[in-house]
């Protein structure tokens, strides 16, 4: 058990006990990565590996957009997301993972996020006349992708795709006119995805 709590966290620890339960507690801020270390460190010394981790640190300011200061929006994503990112870093080290041929944590977190703030700004914004929409296109052929080193993940990138290509620039044009557009008035919160069918798999 692991927790900034510390009241809380002995109070558990003892009722685990009391039940018969082998535990440890271990106070720590998941949003520092020496602290996270330490934790695993000291389970894998006590058990000698891991084979399941909760990670269900999570913290909420409740403030509304607008009013949302800098620090709150550091703090929250700083045990919510970076927390979540070490906890899951850290303990993979210890758990047998099936590898992925694309590796990009980052990004596919990062866009998460992308997508996550689209709707709750569409929700928050909507009463004010405010609509938030996102588009997640697929693959787009951009000179980003157009190198040696990438052809064989492009060709792999193309198998997956049922439209049979990467998507252009003009595929998009249109729907973010439409966003913009009064047609789409009662639309907010959103992801528009727009990939040639490829998560359709």
């Amino acid at each position: 058990m692991i927790s900034f709590l510390c009241e809380f966290l002995y109070s558990l620890h003892q009722s685990y006990f009391n039940a018969g339960i082998k535990s440890i507690a271990l106070a720590a801020d998941v949003s520092k990565p020496e602290d996270v270390q330490r934790v695993v460190d000291t389970i894998v010394a006590r058990w000698g590996t891991i084979h399941i981790a909760c990670n269900n640190a999570g913290i909420n300011m409740n403030s509304a957009s607008e009013d949302t200061s800098l620090e709150e929006w550091d703090k929250t994503f700083n045990v919510n997301l970076r927390g979540l990112f070490l906890c899951c870093q850290v303990t993979s080290r210890h758990i047998f993972i099936f590898p992925h041929p694309q590796k990009q944590l980052a990004y596919n977190a990062s866009k998460a996020g992308v997508v996550k703030l689209t709707q709750t700004l569409g929700t928050e914004w909507i009463d004010r006349g405010v609509k938030v929409n996102c588009i997640s296109p697929g693959i787009v052929d951009t000179p980003l992708i157009r190198s040696k080193d990438l052809e064989p993940l492009v060709r792999r990138w193309l198998a997956d795709i049922p439209a049979g290509r990467l998507a252009q620039a003009t595929d998009l044009q249109a729907a973010v006119v439409y966003l913009a557009a009064e047609a789409s008035d009662y639309m907010t919160g959103h992801n528009l995805v727009i990939e040639g069918g490829q998560s359709l798999w």
